[in-house]
């Protein structure tokens, strides 16, 4: 039987609100922010200062699009950053070829406009259904845009792409090069958000205004942490350790009242640097069988196709609001109608409210961007090296402010933008600046145009198939539960399966309901699901013997 209250009447849909404040909100940056900061650089100048040497910084666009490679996969273990990276790599270079083969047979800018709009859109979609994480389809929609509108012939496109393919190689062994020194850094900041967000749970002592709040993001930490632990293959001495952390986080969630949250957090700054893992006394006997089984590599992930299907109208809104800003910028007069282009394509966010936020931070920080670029560009003048100096000032402090806000990160990367345009010659910088500002306000305000058209209809129902599948999960967990002696790993494969469906459908929900255009949500039925999953997933938690730990913290 469903756990799920009658629904009420349908009521009628209502629209989020546009918010102002907060757009602009400077907030904490990453625990890693200097990671992919300092691997730009690393990857960007040593290519790109020797073509100065050369005298070929005219080529520098196209050891950019490798070397840019970089910035993505920090978060990921290293077994599975080298396979993200290899498809980053290659997705850069597939993009690339059809710009630069686009570019030598025609220079009609409304074909060119049209192959961008499209390569912007499946760079999105493909971006978002694999979860690649930050950048996501940006990076790879600027080089492919601007790469449209460079001058070229089919004989040099092998050599380009060649340079491309060069770059992102050096990139990949940047990335990799930390693995080293800290090979299983990214599961240690995983296992630490995990004990640290079980610890803000623990503290509401899991009642008050706060403990559902605290409670969703607990489980999604610990769901993270699950993925990056489970993604890294063999099961070493050092991952079995963050394992049993892990384990403990989850015994705070499912019995907050009997935790010391500054234990827990006490065991996340253990993880800091590279030292041994900590591992408490209570934690000596928690056996491998209750940390699942090999079977269990990819709970949680859907297949690749399935995630597609629900990204249409994400890919839709790319591919019509790129054309028509790009257009739009055309109809103007403006000579790079690929900058309006790249601003409606970094608009797309999960929904239109997120998309308008975005809006709002991408107009400000290019604003202020192109001011940074005024002060900077006499100084760029000086020489080609320092122009190149200057390029990696701005990565450099682009991906340091970003994560703060993603308008402090635009301050530098409208000016790094603007730079890249001068390798080949250098330019007029008011003319530079007029183009910028026309085309980020072209590209913002026609983009969001095309958000509200064409919105996720279907966000109703995909809250509906996730109320299902956490509902399915629920009843098959109770039924293992309900078990004498259940069979190897059914219990661990059940307990992994409901949280990964909770943490769907909470994403799932916050997704909707800054949608437009749609009927009301079920949110009547929401609170109470999530309520009834979540004990359930605590009795599996105490079932598999994890109890035992929960007597020693109290």
């Amino acid at each position: 039987m469903s756990s799920a209250t009658p629904s009420s009447p349908p009521r009628l849909p209502r629209l989020p609100r546009l918010p102002l404040a907060g757009v602009l909100r400077v907030n904490r940056p990453s625990d890693i922010w200097y990671k992919p900061a300092l691997s730009v650089v690393a990857s960007v100048g040593p290519v790109n200062l020797p073509l100065v040497a050369l005298g070929r910084l005219d080529l520098a666009m196209y050891t950019m699009a490798g070397s840019l490679c970089a910035l993505y996969a920090h978060h990921r273990p290293y077994a599975a950053r080298a396979r993200a990276l290899a498809w980053v790599v290659l997705a850069m270079l597939g993009g690339t070829a059809v710009a630069l083969v686009t570019a030598s047979l025609t220079t009609d800018a409304v074909v060119l406009v049209a192959v961008g709009a499209l390569l912007a859109a499946v760079q999105k979609t493909l971006c978002d259904a694999t979860r690649v994480g930050p950048p996501g389809h940006l990076i790879l929609t600027f080089i492919s845009s601007a790469s449209l509108f460079a001058p070229q012939t089919l004989g040099q496109v092998p050599g380009h792409l060649a340079l491309t393919a060069g770059a992102g190689v050096w990139a990949w062994i940047v990335a990799m090069a930390p693995g080293l020194v800290r090979p299983h850094g990214p599961e240690r900041r995983a296992t630490a958000h995990a004990l640290n967000a079980a610890a803000a749970h623990a503290q509401t002592r899991g009642s008050g205004e706060d403990a559902a709040r605290t409670r969703a993001a607990a489980v999604a930490a610990v769901h993270g942490a699950w993925q990056s632990l489970l993604s890294t293959g063999a099961r070493s001495a050092p991952r079995r350790a963050l394992e049993r952390l892990v384990v403990r986080a989850e015994v705070a969630v499912a019995a907050p009242a009997g935790t010391d949250p500054e234990l827990l957090r006490a065991l996340a700054r253990g993880l800091r640097g590279s030292g041994p893992v900590p591992r408490p006394d209570d934690l000596a006997g928690t056996a491998d069988d209750i940390l699942g089984v090999e079977a269990e590599l990819a709970f949680g992930q859907r297949p690749l196709l399935r995630r597609l299907g629900p990204l249409g109208p994400i890919a839709l809104r790319t591919a019509l609001g790129c054309a028509l800003a790009g257009y739009a910028s055309l109809a103007l007069g403006v000579g790079r109608p690929y900058w309006a282009l790249v601003t409606a394509a970094s608009l797309y966010q999960a929904n239109v409210t997120l998309t308008w936020s975005r809006g709002v931070q991408r107009v400000v920080g290019n604003l202020v961007g192109v001011l940074v670029f005024a002060a900077l560009v006499p100084l760029a003048h000086l020489g080609e090296a320092v122009l190149v100096l200057c390029v990696l000032a701005c990565a450099f402090g682009a991906e340091a402010l970003i994560s703060r806000n993603y308008w402090l990160g635009s301050l530098c990367v409208t000016p790094m933008a603007l730079l890249i345009t001068e390798f080949a010659r250098t330019q007029e910088p008011g003319r530079l600046i007029t183009d910028r500002v026309v085309d980020t306000l072209v590209g913002a305000l026609v983009g969001f145009a095309a958000a509200v058209a064409v919105t996720n209809r279907r966000a109703g129902d995909s809250v509906e198939h996730a109320l299902r599948a956490v509902e399915r999960a629920r009843e098959h967990a109770a039924r293992v539960l309900a078990l004498d002696h259940p069979g190897p790993g059914a219990l661990e494969s059940a307990r992994r399966d409901l949280a990964a469906t909770l943490v769907d459908l909470r994403v799932t929900v916050d997704t909707a309901s800054g949608e437009w255009w749609q009927r009301a949500l079920p949110e009547d039925r929401v609170m109470p699901v999530e309520h009834v999953a979540h004990r359930t997933l605590a009795a599996t938690v105490r079932r598999q013997g994890l109890h035992s730990l929960e007597g020693a913290q109290a």
